[in-house]
This record gives C-alpha cells, structure tokens and sequence, in this order.
C-alpha cells in the first residue's frame, strides 16, 4: 500500500464553484462575435493553458485579435464573479484543514492565474492552507500531460506514487494517472459524465470533497 504525503488539487470545478462564470464567458464572448458555442468547444478548451485556449478560439472562429487580447478580455469578464461571487464547494475548507492536520501537504495545480483565484481563495478562507500552488503557465504541455502536477509534487517535496491528485475533468485525470500519481475523480455535474465513464482514469470517484475525509481515514493507515 502507498502511503499518502501530498494531495494536488484542481481549482475550478474541483474546489472551486466556478465552471458557470466560464459557461458565461464563452456564451457572452462568442455571442458579442456572432457565434454560438459549439458543443465540443468546451471540452476541448477546458484541459489547455490559458494562452493555448486564446490561441485555439482565435483560430477556430478567425477571430482578428492577438491572443493576449483574448485573454485580457475573458480577465475583465471574469474578475468581479471570482472577487465577489465565486464560493468553494461543501466540503473544501473541512477537508484540507484535516489533511493539514494529518500531516499532508496540499497545492494546486490550475490552468487559471493568480489574478482570479487568488482573491477568491483569500475571500474563502483557504489561500493560507496550501503550500504552493503551479500555474499551468509554469509548462510547456496542457492538463492532458503530467507536466503541471510533477512541478507541484517537485514544489511540495513529493514523489508522485505518494500523492494524491484531485481533478473534474478525464484529459486531467488521464494527464495526472500518466504520470504515477493516485486521482480522485471529483463529479462536476456541468461536464455531464456518464455512469462508469469517469472510473477507469480515476482510483477513487467521490460526488462531494466531504466524501474524501473517508478516504483521509483510508490513507492514514497506509
């Protein structure tokens, strides 16, 4: 059995009640552009660096703007939700207060920036619990590859075989699993999984962050 010294966390979706303040963005973004969101845009975008994401939409729909212009503007628009809307998910603050408590080393990996999350965590309550936190900007590949949780697992003093990565997406799951670590696969319901879909890229599938305190007693005794 391994025993479990660090747990990696994904923000939006994961820990954060966030992916609505997206489903906004692309709806308004596109929409001010005459363009409704195609259904597989979401999923394609959602796993990519930010900048990757700009670059991908510009050329999707030909847009005529650079992609830091693209991202400025979805900055702007997203901003005020993340400063004063966005919550974290039941559970959030319980949990990491008690791998804290249990001697596990917490951090993120995100393709957000600072710039959003880090108000919202502060406002929240839980920015001071994790150790460090990656920003997909810090590698060269998307959340598809183990890049980003390799550089937190290096940031927290962790192998990969003793950390545990929490993510709401498969590409991320897959991405993290490629890379030796344990996942814990956490039900988003906007991506909409069905049954049985999400079990073979994750060791562990919880509906709620509250339901992983069981998994903490679990790993304790490793």
């Amino acid at each position: 059995m391994r025993t479990i010294r660090g747990a990696i966390f994904d923000l939006d979706g994961t820990i954060l009640d966030s992916t609505w303040v997206w489903s906004k963005i692309d709806r308004e973004f596109l929409g001010k552009r005459g363009f409704e969101v195609p259904d597989d845009y979401v999923d394609k975008i959602t796993p990519m660096a930010f900048g990757e994401a700009a670059v991908y939409t510009i050329e999707r729909f030909s847009l005529d703007q650079t992609p830091d212009e693209v991202m400025e503007e979805w900055n702007r628009m997203a901003m005020d939700a993340y400063a004063n809307e966005v919550s974290v998910r039941p559970g959030t603050k319980e949990l990491l207060t008690a791998m804290r408590e249990a001697g596990i080393v917490t951090g993120v990996a995100t393709s957000n920036t600072a710039l959003l999350f880090e108000p919202c965590l502060k406002r929240n309550g839980v920015y001071e619990l994790f150790h460090s936190i990656t920003e997909i900007r810090e590698v060269s590949r998307g959340k598809e590859f183990p890049d980003i949780y390799i550089k937190q697992a290096e940031k927290m003093g962790v192998r990969p075989e003793e950390c545990v990565v929490f993510e709401d997406i498969i590409p991320a799951l897959k991405g993290a699993k490629s890379g030796g670590f344990v996942t814990v696969g956490v039900d988003e319901p906007v991506w909409k999984y069905r049954a049985g879909e999400m079990e073979p890229h994750c060791d562990y599938r919880i509906r709620e962050l509250s339901q992983a305190l069981d998994l903490l007693d679990k790993w304790k005794t490793m």
